[in-house]
């Protein structure tokens, strides 16, 4: 299984961008074993603590997750044998929940209206746990700088080979930060005129951070999207080789999803949505040939009962008609 992890295709996508001068190319995370972009920076931040003596046979592993970090851990903990201890935002669908159950973890759901820093927050709540279990391992996804090295020896190598280095935007949204900041990172070093784009929901911390470099807790808020943007700032996440942050509604992430299923037939999350939104932004403003590369971190079927849901999309007052 573990060796199944990474190698996943790069696609283009025709229909959503039919310009003849624009050229969208998406890398398909879900192929990944437990289904997402997370599979890779669990594994390598796992057999990096077992080299060093940190995780030691039997151990337990406690992490906070918006579900797909924690899929990823429930995964690599079974093979394994360790336990699995995982906190989440009360927003995490239905679906991420019962997989991270079926797979042996135990579930601590937290407020999403939770303070950072509060008890009740999932990033404190994680990190209480692994302080009360003697010898207990945390991932520590948001502040681990194994989660951008993964993606930077992995998958930014990957993209820069499928493509023989023939980008001109790397578009990708972030939480932990860990996908843009190894993507990017690896990419620039070879293509320093590279632009990285940041889609970012209206809400998470990091829109007017990037741009003021202060920190409004008033402009803070919830969203609907999962796994993308953040109400504090993740070590993990490097600025440093982001170009531009773009936000987004969750309507806009939603409605690009639901698009690449029925237009595409590849069935996404919305932070593949918004991903996908910020490549429109891109090709909108591009009048030369332009070549755009983006991930999509996981798969729809995790989203059953939110967005991919008419009845859904309804209560919430989204349109379904795109």
């Amino acid at each position: 299984m573990l060796d199944h992890i990474g190698s996943t295709p790069l696609v283009r996508l025709d229909k959503l961008f039919s310009q003849d001068h624009v050229t969208v190319l998406a890398k398909l995370e879900t192929f990944n074993p437990s289904g997402s972009v997370k599979d890779r920076i669990v594994k390598h931040i796992i057999e990096d603590a077992e080299r060093s003596g940190v995780l030691r046979s039997g151990g337990t592993i406690v992490e906070n997750t918006s579900g797909n970090t924690g899929a990823a851990i429930a995964m690599i903990a079974a093979i394994k044998g360790y336990r699995a201890i995982l906190t989440m935002p009360d927003k995490v669908s239905q679906e991420k929940q019962d997989a991270l159950r079926a797979l042996g973890a135990e579930v601590v759901r937290c407020p999403t209206s939770a303070q950072p820093g509060s008890p009740d927050h999932y990033v404190r709540r994680a990190r209480d746990i692994a302080a009360s279990i003697p010898g207990s391992f945390m991932i520590d996804q948001y502040d681990n700088p194994k989660n951008a090295e993964a993606h930077y020896l992995t998958t930014g190598k990957e993209i820069w080979e499928q493509t023989g280095g023939e980008i001109d935007y790397f578009v990708a949204s972030g939480s932990t930060g860990g996908t843009i900041s190894g993507i990017g990172r690896y990419l620039k070093e070879r293509l320093p005129d590279l632009k990285v784009i940041m889609p970012d929901p209206v809400g998470s911390i990091y829109h007017d951070y990037f741009n003021t470099g202060t920190v409004d807790h008033g402009k803070i808020g919830t969203y609907q999207v999962e796994g993308v943007g953040e109400d504090h700032i993740a070590e993990c996440m490097d600025f440093t080789v982001v170009d531009e942050v773009l936000q987004f509604e969750d309507a806009d992430a939603f409605a690009m999803a639901r698009r690449l299923a029925r237009q595409e037939g590849i069935f996404a999350g919305g932070s593949s949505g918004a991903n996908l939104w910020g490549c429109v932004q891109i090709a909108r403003r591009s009048d030369e040939p332009v070549t755009i590369v983006t991930v999509l971190p996981d798969s729809g079927l995790k989203y059953l009962s939110k967005f991919f849901s008419d009845r859904w999309m309804k209560a919430q007052g989204h349109d379904i008609s795109s």
